[in-house]
């Protein structure tokens, strides 16, 4: 394509409500507009994008042997009133009513619509296993969109859902999922994980995130840099010490700790290390029962984890009145010693293996030093992994230690099991002749947010940096003076067709523009290579050659420079 048929309107500043770097690199690139809060308009250059990230999906997606289908976008609500999640999905869904006053939504997602396919559609053993997938819009009424298309109201998506016979083969096409994905994002040349994941409110018994790598992701991972151990931190477990608790060597006794209420300048002004505090979190089930979680004071609560301790499936955090009406002190001061037998202890692994350690005195303005359990209080009711790990960490396939990263969560995988086919009465007849229900996965990239976290990815202070499979365009060529010099027009025009003629993706700028501002633009877009022609050059019979990755620039003789490039696309 020529820039003169295309329509590129880029900006040299982003919009003041631009946030994250990929948000205003797609401004300033043309890639998307704003329409109104959480909604963007793909401009053409971001719907080639966009395109490229869908082809190679749907591409991997049949050679996994998933079959594309494309439900409505719009759903009855009858369907989500079956498997409850009519009321339970809250106010991200846009409920909708038709001239009938029939209540309807805009789909945010297709687990009850393709259940009711199956249902209707699969009935024997030997249509199973089955994968449908589509590639479709979503729309999740989110109550602070942000970020850009990283976190809109109207996404494209790629959603697939299996169904089977049984669980062994839930777990096979689980698999063959796994590999696509990494398949799909290794195609589209990023840098990601798969990391196990909590099911959270979709449900099921199996769970893995696909996290493209970069310094802005939301998400914090867990991995081992000496295995293929990777998780996302709210399930990455923390393993128990691997020393026992050591014997007291103190004898516990008050100290006045005035104003300091965080573990952090509690061990500042005691001159102890911060491991050898303990932080006491109150918190309340749904049957009103008061707890009381105990943390290093260097650990952080995961709270997905917490919710997996038995009569702490939901809890809150406890209000001050609350804390003040079971221990008897505000908060900032309170501790395991001492209190009402009636309140729960939870302590994670770690403390319980600690001994000589500092707490709250349950006085305000004080703290206990040398507290040891069994001698000074009773040992906790529960012992569980209940924080974040750290990096150091032993990694929980012994073998190596725990790093951290961040993630922008791009695809996750699911194994539902029956939590819709059972409720929706998705029945199949086995080789005995019996009615069973159906075993379900679920698998789903966020199409449009790759985009994004593509430019998280790969950028630098001169705009996007594509990999070749993302780009608008893989090859741009800018001739200099190409409305003033006979020979470089005829130069590029020749070059132009041939690249096309070789299958290249090639722009090629034929704009009265000044230099820098063509390389400026090409740069912002992020088209990875460029070949610059001019007078200069051509009287030797050169071309210059520069790869937006980074590197030299290069000297290439005009005459080879297909195969120049077919190089360069192949490396």
């Amino acid at each position: 394509m020529r820039t003169s048929q295309l329509y590129l309107s880029t900006l040299k500043e982003a919009p003041a409500e631009a946030e994250l770097i990929s948000h205003k690199l797609m401004l300033r690139a043309g890639i998307i507009k704003r329409l109104g809060s959480g909604l963007y308009t793909w401009m053409p250059l971001g719907l080639r994008i966009l395109r490229k990230v869908e082809n190679i999906v749907r591409e991997e997606m049949n050679r996994s042997g998933a079959q594309e289908l494309l439900m409505p976008a719009v759903q009855p609500a009858e369907l989500w009133q079956e498997t409850g999640r009519w009321e339970v999905f809250g106010p991200q869904m846009l409920k909708i009513k038709d001239r009938h006053e029939r209540d309807f939504c805009f789909g945010p997602t297709h687990e009850e619509v393709i259940t009711d396919i199956a249902r209707t559609e699969l009935r024997s053993y030997k249509q199973l296993p089955m994968n449908f997938y589509q590639i479709q819009t979503k729309f999740r009424d989110e109550i602070r969109p942000r970020f850009g298309v990283m976190r809109a109201r109207e996404f494209m998506m790629k959603d697939a859902y299996s169904f089977h016979a049984n669980f062994e083969s839930l777990e096979a096409t689980y698999a063959v999922m796994h590999q696509t994905y990494s398949a799909i994002f290794s195609r589209l040349g990023l840098k990601f994980r798969a990391v196990a994941a909590d099911t959270g409110a979709i449900g099921g018994s199996g769970s893995h995130e696909f996290h493209v790598l970069a310094d802005a992701g939301e998400d914090l991972l867990a991995y081992c840099p000496d295995s293929d151990y990777a998780a996302n931190v709210e399930l990455a477990e923390a393993l128990a010490p691997d020393h026992l608790r050591a014997r007291a060597l103190e004898e516990m006794h008050e100290v006045a700790t005035p104003g300091k209420i965080a573990c952090e300048d509690v061990a500042e002004f005691l001159g102890l290390p911060l491991d050898k505090t303990v932080k006491a979190i109150a918190v309340v089930n749904d049957a009103n029962v008061f707890h009381l979680l105990l943390l290093r004071g260097d650990h952080n609560l995961n709270e997905v984890k917490t919710n997996k301790v038995e009569g702490l499936a939901t809890f809150r955090f406890a209000t001050e009145a609350e804390v003040e009406a079971a221990l008897g002190c505000r908060p900032g001061y309170i501790g395991p010693v001492g209190i009402p037998e009636t309140v729960r202890v939870v302590a994670d692994r770690t403390v319980f293996a600690m001994s000589d350690f500092v707490c709250g005195a349950n006085k305000p303005g004080y703290h206990l030093k040398g507290v040891n359990f069994l001698r000074d209080l009773p040992d906790p009711a529960v012992v569980a992994d209940i924080r974040n790990v750290v990096a150091g960490d032993p990694s929980p396939d012994g073998k190596g230690k725990l790093e951290l990263c961040r993630g922008i969560e791009v695809g996750h995988i699911f194994q539902l099991r029956t939590k819709y086919s059972e409720s929706m009465n998705c029945l199949f007849t086995d080789q005995d002749g019996q009615q069973k229900v159906m075993e379900m996965g679920c698998y789903g990239i966020g199409v449009s947010r790759v985009v994004a976290a593509a430019i998280e990815q790969g950028h630098d202070d001169k705009g996007i940096k594509f990999p070749s499979a993302l780009a608008p365009f893989t090859v741009c060529i800018v001739p200099m003076g190409y409305h003033r010099s006979e020979t470089v027009r005829a130069a590029a025009d020749a070059l132009y067709l041939k690249l096309v003629a070789a299958g290249v993706d090639v722009l090629l700028d034929d704009r009265n523009e000044r230099p820098g501002s063509m390389f400026a633009d090409m740069e912002l877009i992020g088209i990875p290579h460029r070949l610059t022609i001019g007078d200069k050059g051509l009287a030797e019979g050169m071309i210059e050659y520069v790869a937006r990755s980074g590197g030299d620039m290069e000297k290439i003789a005009l005459d080879t420079a297909v195969d120049c490039v077919r190089g360069k696309l192949a490396a």
